[in-house]
């Protein structure tokens, strides 16, 4: 752990009607104390206080001042608050007078960095925490709260829980073969590795809900040339994000706009159109249009309603379980009240004048809906936990098939570290802890 004190700019830069200093290390008191020449306010108590520059008896400004002795503080060291009018002039010179102090400007993230070093949050709650500065949508503030809070880690903690107490039963089975230990210790064993095996995953099989509304909703429109993807993404988009043109083939890369649909984060990208061609670049873009409609989680499909129901067969094929089918250009042709396409209905839009897109909105919307809302238990938001509970789930179901007990100790032990890696806490000594306090070994 750091002994320096750091000092960092914790509003954005530029010129605002407040801006924020934080000081966090074991002079931050001293520092505080050196800036107003007044001893220390209360903790967690507002009190306004005239700064000067070390040295200088010419006040810099009039602050709002708070002080945070450890360890309660958001780093578990001691950590000052300067609450300073935002004028670039007042930031630059308070910024001066904290570096003439001897103080260090904090790397990014550092004081986050000690918060985790002093125990104060988690790796999950850290990540949930960075989600949280970064959420653009109701649905993803909601989940990186949750997660912020230590729902995920508690989940995580209690499974790991179970498997440290079941660990410690069999050490001590191999350890002190002779000593009274309670009868069935095996049975127990199993029946926890067996209980957080199903709930793990049952956890991993959500879909991927939680990375899906962390990262956005991926959706592709797919079509032929001409048929309106262009004109329906900037119809979705309330502005001209793609070129729109008469010709053919003008869309040649991926062009992606992001959507707050009800609360979901859903990212829509207008791709290349699907035909033959003898372009060397009309060609690239096909091969990446039909790359992200296999990446995409839902595909629009877009049909030209002036030719149903002699629709475009290369767009046809792209139709999937989940696919939403669109015919653009409903102005334009007589159709039936209900047109059957693939087997499901046809929302009949018109990207020029509007007409169905509400329609249409409702339709991503739903799936949103289906897909990204929270359940009761929180969602995995990362590739990283993803991957650590895959290998302790395959720990688990490795150990229960175990020959011998030594083989399911070591798989025991994957298991916990797996589940420790997510959190950021692996202590050995947590095993021998249990040992000793739930048997009474060597009395």
């Amino acid at each position: 752990m750091s002994s320096d004190t750091i000092f960092a700019l914790a509003t954005p830069a530029g010129r605002s009607g407040v801006a924020v200093f934080r000081l966090s290390g074991p002079h931050a008191g001293e520092v505080l104390e050196a800036l107003t020449k007044r001893a220390l306010p209360a903790a967690r108590k507002a009190v306004t206080r005239r700064l000067f520059a070390p040295g200088d008896a010419t006040p810099l400004d009039d602050a709002l001042v708070l002080w945070f002795p450890a360890p309660a503080s958001f780093t578990g060291e001691d950590v000052a608050e300067l609450q300073i009018h935002g004028g670039l002039a007042v930031i630059a010179a308070v910024a001066n007078a904290l570096a003439q102090t001897g103080l260090r400007l904090a790397e990014p993230g550092e004081f986050t960095r000690r918060a985790f070093d002093h125990g104060k949050l988690d790796l999950l709650e850290i990540e949930g925490l960075a989600d949280l500065i970064a959420a653009e949508t109701e649905g993803q503030r909601r989940q990186a709260l949750r997660q912020a809070e230590g729902e995920l880690s508690a989940l995580y903690e209690d499974w790991r829980g179970a498997l440290i107490s079941a660990l410690a039963r069999i050490e001590a089975a191999i350890d002190f073969p002779d000593e009274d230990l309670p009868e069935g210790l095996m049975l127990l064993v199993d029946e926890a590795m067996r209980v957080t095996a199903q709930g793990i995953a049952q956890h991993l099989g959500d879909r991927h809900r939680g990375e899906m509304l962390r990262e956005g909703l991926s959706v592709a429109i797919l079509g032929a040339p001409n048929v309106g993807k262009s004109s329906l993404l900037n119809r979705l988009a309330g502005r001209e994000a793609a070129i729109v043109s008469a010709r053919a083939g003008t869309t040649r890369d991926v062009i992606e706009v992001k959507l707050d649909l009800d609360g979901y984060p859903v990212l829509i990208a207008d791709t290349a159109g699907l035909r033959e061609s003898g372009d060397e670049i009309e060609q690239e873009g096909m091969r990446r249009a039909l790359q992200r409609a296999e990446h995409a989680d839902l595909r629009i499909v877009v049909f030209d309603a002036t030719s149903w129901p002699d629709l475009d067969p290369a767009a046809l094929s792209q139709i999937d379980g989940e696919a939403i089918v669109v015919l653009n250009k409903a102005e334009l042709a007589d159709l039936p009240a209900l047109v059957q396409v693939s087997g499901r209905g046809a929302i009949q839009i018109s990207a020029k004048t509007g007409s169905g897109i509400e329609a249409l909105v409702a339709a991503v919307s739903a799936r949103a809906a289906l897909w990204l809302s929270p359940g009761t238990q929180p969602a995995l938001t990362r590739l990283r936990h993803r991957e650590a509970l895959e290998r302790c789930g395959e720990a688990l179901q490795r150990g229960l098939l175990a020959p011998v007990v030594e083989l399911k100790a070591e798989d025991l032990r994957i298991a916990v570290q797996a589940l420790g890696r997510i959190t950021g806490r692996v202590e050995v000594d947590d095993v021998l802890d249990l040992i000793f306090r739930e048997f009474c070994i060597g009395k």
